[in-house]
């Protein structure tokens, strides 16, 4: 009885070895995956899992880089629709040619200063692109007279948000817009007047352009200064080579006037301080300056605001330049990402698939070592007590 009984063990265990087999490799042939759990192939399952990871992470990365492109496409737009509204008004100032020409000009300069305003406050997504890493509110606030614009103010955060689009590598994708649409390459201020008054000493902090009305006082016998008619005029007395004269907003333009010699109002400029939004705004007011302007001061208005102009398209046109060149850079790093991701696939097909010419082969084999197994057994079960007696 043991020995039938060890016989019939070891049958069933010879059995159950190629049935488990067969059915691994039949189940291999329908999904043609030779590895459809970990214990297949554990070193090779391991691998394929990494890569399967890896995968998973390059895919986040691409969809993060197509997400930062299409916002620097938004952005890019938005910039150019704002050098087309500039090379309108360089266009409508350089054939102006009268006061009443002037004062209809004002309102086209007006148009473009609300389309450039809307651009700069362009969003996406309900995200503001040019707010930096402040993206949830408009970026730049706006203050209305009598329905027109009368200041626009920066309020959005002073950092760029990045976004991670490859391994170790960030990319702006929400541009600080006071970066983008003002100039931080102060120069010594420019006085065109004929009053006499020059730039003093000190660092003026004072943006973009400025009126600095020049008055004499009878009683004292003095000349006064004051910019933008806003506070009450500094007297010209005592050390007048470099008089600080401010605005209500505690901006200071410090004025030499030793050689003051008459009254008027003097358009002071300041290179490599001015804003698109203030710039625009000033040019309007002035355009629609009460009584007309003369000759002389159109062509001074028309010299100071091409000249203001040129310094803003050139620094949209570097921002321009700027985000076309990053969209170059990011289309590339996307090719590099698909490719790795493509590699990674492939590896992690070529460790998975199965050869379904092999399995075939080994799954005959299997088939004939279990019908000869079933002969053998069915031999050995068959013997009798008269068989070892004869």
């Amino acid at each position: 009885m043991g020995t039938l009984s060890n016989i019939y063990n070891n049958v069933s265990f010879a059995l159950s070895l190629h049935t488990e087999a067969m059915a691994r490799l039949q189940e291999q042939a329908a999904t043609g995956s030779r590895i459809n759990r970990a214990s297949d192939d554990p070193s090779a399952a391991y691998r394929v899992l990494g890569l399967n990871s890896q995968k998973r992470s390059l895919e986040n990365y691409m969809d993060s880089l197509l997400e930062v492109v299409s916002l620097l496409d938004i952005a890019s737009t938005a910039i150019d629709s704002m050098k087309h509204a500039l090379s309108k008004v360089t266009v409508r100032l350089t054939g102006i040619s009268g006061s009443s020409a002037a004062t209809g000009i004002a309102g086209e300069v007006n148009n473009w200063l609300e389309s450039i305003v809307s651009s700069a406050n362009t969003n996406h997504m309900d995200q503001y692109l040019f707010g930096g890493s402040n993206t949830g509110s408009a970026p730049y606030a706006v203050t209305r007279t009598d329905g027109k614009i009368t200041s626009v103010t920066y309020q959005g955060s002073l950092g760029d948000r990045d976004i991670e689009v490859a391994p170790g590598v960030e990319s702006s994708a929400f541009y600080v817009g006071d970066n983008i649409f003002r100039s931080h390459n102060r120069s010594t201020p420019i006085f065109p007047g004929d009053t006499g008054a020059a730039a003093g000493t000190g660092t003026s902090n004072v943006t973009g352009d400025v009126w600095l009305t020049v008055t004499y006082n009878d009683v004292s016998g003095k000349y006064e200064l004051s910019i933008d008619d806003e506070v009450d005029p500094v007297v010209v007395e005592g050390d007048i080579t470099n008089l600080a004269v401010t605005n209500l907003a505690g901006q200071v333009l410090y004025v030499n006037a030793t050689n003051i010699d008459s009254t008027g109002v003097d358009w002071v400029r300041v290179p490599g301080t001015y804003d698109i939004f203030n710039t625009l705004i000033s040019i309007r007011d002035r355009l629609e300056t009460e009584g007309g302007l003369t000759n002389a001061q159109l062509e001074e208005l028309r010299n100071n605001a091409l000249s203001s102009l040129a310094e803003l398209d050139n620094l949209l046109l570097q921002s321009s330049v700027s985000m076309g060149s990053k969209i170059g850079f990011l289309d590339d790093l996307k090719d590099s990402l698909n490719n790795i991701k493509y590699d990674t696939e492939d590896e992690a097909t070529r460790l998975q698939q199965a050869d379904i010419a092999q399995i075939a082969i080994d799954l005959s084999r299997r088939q004939v070592l279990y019908q000869m197994s079933l002969a053998v057994a069915a031999k050995l079960m068959s013997l009798s007590l008269l068989d070892y007696i004869v």
